[in-house]
């Protein structure tokens, strides 16, 4: 078994061929052809701390061109390249590995076999360029010179180096029995008859003087590397399915726990802190928003990912009004970056704040991991960041004091658009006309309200009733706004947003389906929300765009404007159930989880939103990222949904009543972190079974009803918290 779900693949469907191999390991990645060459003109190579290191690397026998024969995929951080040198005239064939090695820099060990009876003599050579782009110049193909840049050789190695302004990013490239030039190594290679030739190149990054010591050295043993030993761990640990019958499910969930366990990030001053990048190749960075919602969804996974995410988060937290990062008291960051030129951070900032839905989403996660039970010691310790960020919410998100927090971004480089549809053009009317700032977005005012709920039930557990009244009156209160200010009762559907004149933004969107999540709608629109997330003009088939077919702006092939995402509909699914709505979160989730099978089990960032009968696979977005931490995690989110899983462990209860499909038959999950210990799950047809839980936590085999909360003075302070979390998985109507 190589990942935590065991897996059984009967076949392998047909799925968009692949054109690219992504390599990644912490603050390293690499995007190469897969032949594993690299080339300057294409969004490739190999990057290290948001700067391309490695422009160009293309491996030459005798200045011929090997032949591709297949990659061999192995962990998240390696692979292995295979090609032939055919011969030419009397010659004998040559076959060529590459094994790929990336972390800190880069390993790769060439191999050459003469698989022929006669002696071969032949020079390889390996062309080395390094532009130091900035990645994200790289990924816009927008690349342009940044300093001057200098090469030299001497003995077996190659130097390569950037100096731009007073910083100085360079590497250095050599091997073993190389003969160095200025833009390549040479190797003299004599083959005897079946013989063979070894030899390992390293690629060692140094920024400012300082070399950075690679993870794979020469000579060491890979499966000895922090990397390998990190992963091993993550595996063993993840819960496994033990039977299900669905065989494409297995290998969609097997992907799922794969790609989350490579998307972790380590910082190496606080090494017990494991967060989550949100996604690779070209975010492998701590993201506010995503990074929070990825470690949420994977929670049945490894509770401890979101424990280390908030935990980095809270270090970085704002302290100061700064309007080049847009950092302000409080708030935590959208996105951190370390190249030498980050675009939407100005004056040699590292970390941008620019984000209206990071900061609630802070505080409902840690509600969260209070209802899972996780280090409750950690969890009390992050208590006062959380009070920061409802300072935040209330003293700069709400910029005009009607109780809606708004969005307006403070220089021209920063972000036009600040919820999760961060494009340019992500928020826009019914006719297609572009909304203006500030704007106050439905989905941010639905965190908010559930940051108003987890907090009361803190204060409940503390036992400080004036707090529960103080927060419960001001979760009542958005609601009641929001329902009557953001419901547009001539369409049945709920607004985007409010825009800088207070008008209804009236688009059809899927937004308004994380309102569900929360629980901020009211029961008699929910009906009416779920008809229109399910219509024609929402459902592919494939799960729900992001804005209907029969707005303006509507254009299947956008970022934002009529795609699908993974975890936008796992997020939409959840609230679905959570309102009782089980037929319509099943439709979703099973569609989701039909484009994984196509995707061959890995669910990409997004993809175009065609609908269903025009093709007969969903079809990719051009750039979107893959693996990506909250569509990896989409999978985990929509099993936990349709298994209406919600632990509630301050009361020591754990809520389950499965909507499981029949068309995944049994299911059977061992190793399923719960209640601080591990526990098994059983799911056959109507039958259920939890068990491995300590004798003091009582299993409910039914849904959960998440509920508003209320003022203090209806309850003792030995009652019950209302609601139970502000964004349950389950719960609502019964079936």
């Amino acid at each position: 078994m190589s990942a935590g779900f065991d897996t059984i693949v009967e076949h392998e469907p047909a799925v968009h061929a692949q054109t690219a191999v992504t390599l990644v390991e912490g603050p390293t990645f690499c995007v190469s052809a897969t032949s594993g060459d690299m080339d300057a003109d294409s969004p490739q190579g190999l990057f290290f701390r948001d700067t391309r290191i490695i422009s160009d690397w293309r491996l030459r026998l005798d200045d011929r061109l090997p032949h591709e024969l297949t990659v061999l995929s192995g962990d998240p951080y390696s692979t292995t390249f295979v090609a032939r040198v055919p011969p030419r005239g009397a010659e004998t064939e040559v076959l060529l590995e590459r094994r790929r090695y990336v972390g800190e820099g880069m390993r790769e060990d060439l191999h050459l076999r003469n698989l022929g009876n006669r002696p071969v003599s032949l020079v390889l050579s390996l062309h080395v360029a390094a532009d130091f782009a900035d990645l994200f110049d790289v990924k816009e193909n927008r690349v342009q010179s940044r300093g001057e840049v200098t090469a030299s050789a001497d003995g077996s190695g190659l130097s390569l180096a950037l100096q731009a302004g007073d910083a100085q990013r360079g590497v250095r490239v050599e091997a073993a029995g190389a003969r160095a030039r200025p833009d390549r190594l040479e190797f003299d290679v004599s083959l005897p008859a079946h013989g063979d030739w070894r030899t390992t190149v390293l690629v060692q990054p140094s920024i400012d003087g300082q070399e950075i010591s690679g993870t794979f050295p020469t000579g060491a043993e890979v499966g000895e590397s922090s990397p390998a030993r990190r992963m091993r761990a993550w595996r063993e640990g993840a819960p496994r399915v033990g039977e299900i019958e669905d065989p494409e499910l297995r290998r969609t969930l097997r992907r799922s726990v794969e790609d989350l366990g490579a998307l972790r990030i380590f910082d190496p001053q606080h090494p017990e802190n494991v967060a989550v990048a949100a996604g690779a190749p070209w975010f492998m960075a701590l993201f506010g928003r995503d990074s929070l919602l990825a470690s949420y969804m994977a929670l049945p996974l490894d509770p401890g990912l979101a424990l280390g995410t908030l935990q980095t988060l809270a270090r970085a937290q704002g302290s100061t009004v700064d309007p080049r990062t847009e950092e302000q008291p409080g708030r935590i960051l959208h996105e951190t970056r370390f190249g030498l030129d980050f675009p939407l951070a100005r004056g040699g900032g590292s970390v941008y704040y620019g984000t209206a839905d990071a900061t609630p989403l802070f505080v409902v996660m840690l509600g969260e991991l209070r209802r899972w039970g996780i280090a409750p010691a950690a969890v009390d310790a992050l208590l006062p960041h959380a009070d920061r960020a409802l300072e935040w919410i209330e003293q700069y998100g709400d910029r005009d004091g009607d109780g809606f927090v708004e969005y307006q971004r403070m220089t021209e480089d920063g972000l036009l658009n600040q919820g999760w549809k961060d494009s340019f053009d992500g928020v826009n009317f019914a006719d297609g006309r572009l909304a203006e700032s500030p704007i106050a977005l439905c989905e941010v005012q639905a965190y908010v309200y559930a940051a108003y709920v987890v907090r009361s039930h803190f204060a409940h557990e503390a036992g400080d009733m004036a707090a529960v009244d103080r927060w419960a009156r001001r979760a009542a209160a958005l609601k009641e706004a929001f329902n009557e200010q953001f419901w547009l009762p001539d369409r049945g559907w709920f607004a985007i947003g409010l825009d800088r004149d207070k008008r209804p933004i009236d688009a059809l969107a899927s937004n308004m389906g994380h309102c569900l999540w929360t629980g901020i709608v009211d029961e008699d629109k929910a009906g009416k929300v779920a008809e229109r997330l399910l219509s024609p003009e929402m459902f592919t088939g494939w799960g729900i765009r992001t804005l209907a077919s029969s707005m303006g702006a509507y254009n299947p092939m956008s970022y934002h404007n009529g795609s699908v995402w993974p975890h936008d509909n796992a997020i939409v699914a959840t609230g679905l159930m959570r309102y009782g709505f089980v037929e319509e979160a099943q439709r979703v989730a099973t569609g989701i989880l039909d484009a994984a099978e196509a995707f061959g089990g890995r669910l990409p960032e997004l993809f175009c939103g065609f609908d269903r009968s025009e093709y007969e696979a969903p079809l990719p977005y051009p750039t979107s990222c893959s693996p990506q931490a909250w569509a990896a995690a989409a999978p985990v989110q929509l099993m936990r949904a349709l298994l209406r899983l919600d632990p509630w462990m301050s009361h020591r209860q754990v809520w389950v009543a499965p909507a499981w499909p029949e068309r995944y038959g049994r299911l059977h999950v061992h190793n399923l972190p719960l209640a601080g210990g591990r526990a098994e799950l059983w799911v056959d047809g109507a039958s259920t079974r939890l068990e491995g839980l300590s004798d003091d936590v009582e299993v409910i085999l039914q849904p959960r009803r998440p509920l508003a909360a209320a003022p203090s003075h209806r309850r003792t302070p030995g009652d019950p918290p209302a609601g139970g979390g502000a964004a349950g998985a389950a719960g609502g109507r019964q079936p």
